[in-house]
Parts: structure tokens; C-alpha cells; sequence
């Protein structure tokens, strides 16, 4: 039997994205983890902040939330999609 646990990732973005552009971009990617049969999406935006150091020459950035039920092991899976985007600063994902 499969079984389900409860995920939280926090992800920064580059300060480039509109909110518009924001909103595309975390469809997307929730639109991806689907294909990994992932339920219980919620997204929360957390803002545009001041980093604590600058990451990449960058200085503020935009925090997402994502929380999500998956099966363990996927979330490697998802690490490697958040890794390989050019947008994504720095990303932890919780259990």
C-alpha cells in the first residue's frame, strides 16, 4: 500500500518575476508535480524580501510556499526539477 505524506517546500525566486509572471510560473510547476500523481496542493506567496546574503549576485528574491501530499519517493524527483530552473535561487523541501 502506498502511503502518502504531508510536504512543505519554501522556494526562492528572482526578483524579475511580475506577479502575473509568478503565478504562471508556480502553475506550472504544480502543474508538473501532478504527473507524480501529488494531491493536496496549496501555494502561498510569501513575498518579495531582502535576502540574508546575496545568492548569485542577487540581493531580494520572491518566497513561495508550496505544500503538497506525496509518496517519499518522489521528492528526489522534485528536487532535480527545481535544481535544473534557472529562476530557482535556493529551495528546501520539509516533511
Amino acid at each position: 500500500m502506498s502511503m502518502l505524506r504531508k510536504y512543505e517546500a519554501m522556494i526562492i525566486l528572482t526578483e524579475e518575476f511580475n506577479d502575473s509572471e509568478l503565478k504562471t510560473w508556480v502553475f506550472n510547476y504544480a502543474k508538473n508535480l501532478r504527473k507524480f500523481n501529488v494531491c493536496d496542493i496549496s501555494v502561498i506567496s510569501r513575498g518579495k524580501h531582502n535576502l540574508s546574503y546575496s545568492i548569485n549576485n542577487r540581493v531580494k528574491g520572491n518566497y513561495i510556499q508550496l505544500n503538497f501530499s506525496s509518496m517519499p519517493k518522489y521528492i528526489s524527483n522534485f528536487s532535480n526539477v527545481l535544481k535544473m530552473d534557472s529562476h530557482v535561487l535556493r529551495f528546501s523541501v520539509f516533511k
